[in-house]
């Protein structure tokens, strides 16, 4: 159900959101309370879009000063 047809994953738990990103968990549960990451809950689980956290981080004003932009 979170994933493509060729594989790629649409859902990223919290822990695969902590590897992408580099924030801690209470970073990104916070984050996720605040609205600052696209989410999605199922029952107890906190999911994070991968396609919209991608998009995201690729539109930070961060990624755009460390793109020389």
């Amino acid at each position: 159900m979170d994933r493509f047809n060729d594989g790629e994953k649409l859902l990223l738990s919290v822990r695969e959101t902590m590897a992408l990103t580099g924030l801690s968990r209470n970073a990104v549960y916070s984050a996720c309370h605040r609205g600052q990451l696209p989410t999605l809950r199922v029952g107890k689980r906190l999911w994070v879009s991968k396609p919209a956290l991608l998009k995201l981080l690729e539109e930070s004003p961060l990624n755009a000063t460390l793109a020389g932009k």
